[in-house]
């Protein structure tokens, strides 16, 4: 219930707090943007872990002032180091880390604060900013979270990304529209892109015509399709004239090399920064991948995914407003369980229908 003195059209200072992963950040900016659209004057913050950083503001940039390409979203961003807090709890350096972090997420006074994560930690960071209001879900992903909200939204909606819009609709008391979400777009990145781009002839002006992500690393093992399978794709996909270009990040090399080999050359293996990696995305045909930050960036930036589910669920965690074919076998159960092995149902999916898939959508995007 959302009692009359709590006046959103007054609010001139607003704080969000969604502090990874990749994915549900990405998930989180929707309702971000439509909330910066119904409060326009309002200076609005974010706390993130430093390692998502990128995705809000293009690294050296200021994390506060005027809104630019590099930081088009939020006036304010608050970077935490959490996992390296929770590693040297009893450190001088964490408590050193965290009291300047209190105090820095204090010093603007902000008004509400919405917890878009519904864990304890962004709970109680969320209290610790001292806004008066907190907002969060009734049924957070961690129950005990909820006893640390002023505010308790039932989420509606059966995709995190409608879930998330409902409560920013509780925060501005107005029915909001999914708006067009903006990533930061450095200007030098894009030309060091384009460069790339034409030292590799991969792609015409702007690289739409030729090339593929493909995306074999995953969260946890269950969530990670075959490499020799991706491999096949893109083989396939090289006879169609469609260059691929394999996606990893750290610890992913051997797999990475694993989908190089398998594709016996017609696959290569690029790794990059969230900035590199958002105008990479941003210029891909098709992106072909399982349940990952990297899938959500690509249905973000309206690139049509093919999305190879296993143990998620595609009606909470598939790829939103975007062409996408969605694999799933009726056997993968529903579970967020890390399983460190494949999941079965997973394997069922052959590379085959992959590329089928594959194929449907660029016959889409030509025409």
């Amino acid at each position: 219930m959302v009692i009359a003195h709590d006046s959103a059209a007054n609010w001139k200072r607003l704080l969000i707090v969604r502090l990874g992963s990749m994915g549900d950040i990405i998930h989180t900016l929707p309702a971000a943007t439509a909330l910066r659209k119904a409060l326009p004057a309002a200076m609005i913050g974010w706390v993130v872990e430093e390692r998502w950083a990128e995705l809000l503001c293009t690294l050296p940039t200021p994390r506060s002032g005027p809104r630019s390409l590099q930081r088009p979203l939020v006036d304010k961003l608050h970077t935490v180091n959490t996992k390296a807090w929770r590693n040297s709890p009893l450190s001088t350096q964490t408590w050193e880390q965290i009291a300047a972090g209190l105090s820095e997420l204090r010093a603007p006074r902000y008004e509400v604060v919405v917890d878009f994560q519904g864990a304890i930690r962004s709970a109680l960071i969320a209290r610790w900013s001292g806004a008066p209001l907190t907002y969060g879900f009734a049924q957070s992903r961690e129950n005990p979270a909820s006893m640390f909200y002023s505010r308790r939204t039932i989420a509606r909606g059966a995709h995190i990304v409608e879930q998330n819009l409902s409560l920013a609709e509780a925060v501005a008391q107005i029915p909001l529209q999914l708006p067009t979400i903006e990533f930061p777009r450095p200007e030098d990145t894009e030309r060091e892109c384009e460069a790339w781009f034409r030292q590799r002839g991969i792609g015409n002006d702007n690289g739409k015509d030729r090339f593929a992500i493909l995306n074999p690393g995953a969260g946890w093992g269950a969530k990670q399709w075959s490499a020799e399978r991706y491999g096949e794709v893109a083989q396939r996909l090289a006879e169609d004239g469609v260059k691929s270009l394999i996606n990893y990040g750290p610890g992913e090399e051997e797999l990475a090399k694993a989908v190089e080999a398998a594709s016996a050359g017609a696959a290569a293996g690029v790794t990059c920064s969230l900035t590199q990696l958002i105008a990479l995305t941003r210029r891909a045909r098709l992106f072909i991948g399982g349940d990952t930050g990297p899938m959500h960036l690509a249905a973000a930036l309206g690139i049509p995914v093919v999305a190879i589910f296993g143990p998620t669920s595609p009606a909470r965690n598939g790829p939103f407003a975007t062409r996408s074919i969605v694999l799933r076998s009726p056997s993968s159960p529903t579970t967020h369980t890390r399983r460190a092995q494949p999941d079965p149902g997973l394997l069922e999916i052959t590379s085959a229908q992959v590329l089928d898939a594959a194929r449907q959508l660029l016959r889409e995007s030509r025409g």
